[in-house]
């Protein structure tokens, strides 16, 4: 085997927090082996601007801290504390067609890389694999989204810190909540899939959640469910209410709906003055409910990366540079029941391409999750699962099709 002397490292996609301390222990693992890091700026496109001669290779070598600070600070650690990325990123790539590929192509072998590790989501990666299926490279794929849903993986660089925020606004959203006898209604993102959701809105103490595998739609039915939970909430003494609502959750129509959350207050106001014109005594003062929305949008991918995070980045990093020096290339590091291992790229494109073809998420919250069922034992809503299909055995399907 041709011994390592130079890689490469890029980040693509939306960014979260965890990125700089993968990049941080990369590089730490690789210097230590003697081998050179080059960091590529702005994931794909990076590789055309060396082609096009805007960057010096050696001037994008990445040092074991990163980068240089001045004067007595000098050899101070702090990428794993950074949320963002050093190396800028692309959340869509913006080469289309072949003049575009063949100069990403160039690029690459203008750096003289003998290998590659790309941090990305489920897209990314995708599309990171296609170009190195077809300029023969040495790839390392790491995993980070804030929406959890790469498959074959347990966890992403970047959730835990993004379950972190929406736990703290609802957290300080509570108080508010209850000095006006109000129902907060908080839509995080999620794409379409439900963990951020869950997870945060279990932390953050929600009296409602609804992810897509389980409330696909704001159906008649779902919005006066929450009503009447938030009724017997109220006849029990909580006057307000926490709801959260992921983005992949659609309208009552069956479609997308911009600002889900807005759509949900609103039905919520409506519903509880039309449960009270029916003269039952349980919803007597609903109509004097007020509700609020807001949408916590990008702060969910920004924050200080949680200690969790930091760990799962130094694991991950680690675990890269060790397959390129075993030369087990076309790998996507993962965690699996409490280790680090690694899958098959192949398969896991294979995957991601199939459920994105028929338009289901690549690793949904399965409906029997521990999760869930800690959410219903805490008499939270999250919807009646009986009469829906179970994402879990959909795709289990998509697996044993590719």
């Amino acid at each position: 085997m041709t011994p390592i002397q130079r890689i490469g490292i890029l980040t693509s996609g939306g960014d979260c927090p965890g990125l700089n301390a993968v990049i941080r222990a990369v590089v730490k693992c690789a210097n230590r082996r003697g081998w050179d890091v080059i960091g590529i700026p702005y994931s794909t496109d990076g590789f055309m601007q060396v082609a096009d001669g805007q960057y010096d290779p050696e001037h994008l070598r990445l040092t074991d801290h990163g980068y240089d600070i001045p004067g007595i600070l000098q050899g101070l650690d702090v990428l794993q504390f950074l949320s963002g990325t050093i190396l800028g990123s692309l959340s869509k790539s913006r080469f289309d067609g072949p003049d575009q590929m063949a100069k990403i192509l160039a690029g690459y072998e203008k750096l003289n890389l003998d290998a590659l590790i790309a941090i990305g989501g489920d897209g990314s990666l995708d599309i990171i694999y296609d170009l190195a299926q077809r300029g023969g490279w040495n790839l390392i794929g790491i995993p980070k989204t804030i929406d959890n849903d790469v498959p074959f993986t347990e966890k992403s660089i970047g959730f835990n810190t993004a379950v972190q925020t929406v736990n703290s606004a609802l957290y300080d959203l509570t108080f508010t909540a209850a000095s006006h006898d109000r129902v907060m209604v908080v839509e995080v993102m999620g794409r379409d899939a439900g963990h951020l959701a869950l997870h945060g809105g279990i932390a953050g103490g929600a009296d409602v959640i609804l992810i897509p595998e389980l409330v696909p739609n704001l159906s008649p039915l779902v919005v006066t469910q929450i009503c009447q939970h938030i009724a017997d909430l109220r006849q029990r003494g909580r006057k307000f209410a926490l709801v959260v609502v992921a983005e992949g959750v659609h309208g009552e129509d069956g479609k997308p709906k911009h600002l889900i959350g807005e759509s949900l207050a609103t039905a919520i106001a409506d519903r509880s003055r039309t449960l009270c014109q029916t003269g039952d005594t349980a919803y007597c003062d609903m109509d004097r409910v007020e509700t609020r929305s807001m949408v916590l949008g990008h702060i969910q991918r920004s924050g200080i990366p949680t200690a969790s995070d930091r760990l799962l980045a130094s694991a991950f990093g680690r675990k890269a540079v060790d397959l390129i020096a075993e030369g087990r290339y076309n790998r996507l590091v993962v965690w699996e029941a409490g280790r680090v291992r690694s899958k098959d790229l192949s398969d896991v494109i294979a995957t991601v391409r199939e459920c994105h073809l028929r338009s289901i998420c690549p690793s949904p919250v399965e409906t029997d999750s521990t999760m869930v069922k800690v959410a219903r034992s805490l008499g939270i809503y999250v919807g009646n699962p009986d009469t829906l299909p179970d994402p879990k055995a959909v795709i289990q399907e998509v697996s044993a099709m590719v």
